[in-house]
């Protein structure tokens, strides 16, 4: 699953190319989810890739999916929301984990909250600006979506 293909399914969802016509409101809210998602599985890949090797010829396939399906919303979301952890990251991480904060929350309003409501207009700019954190994330320097990696899967132990 490429990120960017989530994003392209949202602006699809969010019927962006159509001006003049509101988008089902239902559509609002899966674009809003699926933008999430295209976070979700940037960070997954990266997680897979740095602990099972990037290269298909450089990995087991196996120790692969189970890097990439080690990442657990709520962990994320929680590591993510670390602020004091997160400053020590370049620009390029901190705008991803506050990205990927904010989207969470979304998506759970678009999927759960019935009274929840969403325009167009955000919506797109929801996309727009995953879209930029990705890719100003995925050229991070390798040592700090390493690093990254090690923040939002391993638990922290006290130094004694």
């Amino acid at each position: 699953m490429r990120p960017l293909d989530f994003i392209e399914t949202a602006r699809d969802l969010a019927d962006a190319s159509r001006q003049g016509r509101q988008p089902r409101e239902t559509n609002l809210r899966r674009a809003v989810s699926t933008t999430y998602y295209a976070l979700f599985h940037c960070l997954a890949s990266c997680c897979a890739d740095t602990i099972a090797g990037g290269s298909p010829a450089n990995r087991d396939p196996s120790a692969w999916n189970q890097a990439y399906r080690a990442l657990e919303h709520g962990t994320a979301r929680n590591r993510c929301e670390n602020e004091g952890r997160i400053k020590r990251f370049p620009p390029e991480i901190g705008e991803f984990a506050e990205r990927f904060v904010d989207l969470q929350m979304k998506r759970h309003r678009a999927d759960y909250d019935p009274n929840a409501s969403f325009s167009r207009d955000g919506v797109i700019q929801d996309i727009d600006a995953a879209e930029n954190v990705i890719r100003c994330f995925t050229r991070a320097s390798l040592k700090d979506r390493r690093a990254f990696v090690a923040h939002v899967l391993l638990p922290r132990k006290r130094n004694r």
